[in-house]
């Protein structure tokens, strides 16, 4: 199976990493990196982004041991808008997370549309943090929790 799943990934946290191993776990992996203009669109906050190439870099970095574990392939694609890749032809499964649950809908649609086959949507569940809240890159930069939830004081 041909798996896609996007984000903007900065920073990475254990949150993502369900993601990515639920993805891995059902086929071979694209992701949609958005782009450095769309990623502060994408945003619920004004918090600055890193740039394209160093989210990139450790995106790799991360998925590069999960694909060797899963004996999979992957590729990191830049996303120039919200729908991104998956609405595109050789796609069969959409990994989400909660949040990001409606824009798989809107994402068949367009795949509808287009004379395409809807993708299958895998929502992953949110990871908690110690406290119980979400483990979020905002909490993250906001210096709430680390990467792996841990509470910092």
């Amino acid at each position: 199976m041909n798996v896609a799943l996007g984000g903007t990934f900065d920073p990475i946290h254990d949150g993502h990493r369900a993601l990515f191993e639920r993805a891995f776990e059902l086929g071979d992996v694209t992701v949609g990196l958005t782009s450095d203009d769309l990623a502060p669109k994408t945003r619920h906050t004004d918090r600055p982004v890193r740039s394209f190439d160093e989210r990139k870099t450790d995106l790799e970095a991360e998925l590069e041991p999960l694909a060797a574990d899963y004996d999979r392939d992957f590729d990191v694609r830049e996303l120039t808008e919200p729908t991104g890749i998956a609405t595109e032809p050789g796609f069969d499964v959409l990994v989400v997370s909660p949040e990001t649950e409606d824009g798989a809908e809107r994402i068949n649609e367009i795949r509808e549309e287009r004379g395409l086959d809807p993708l299958d949507v895998e929502v992953v569940p949110h990871v908690k943090a110690e406290d119980g809240d979400i483990i979020s890159s905002t909490r993250i930069v906001n210096g709430e929790i680390d990467e792996h939830g841990r509470v910092l004081e």
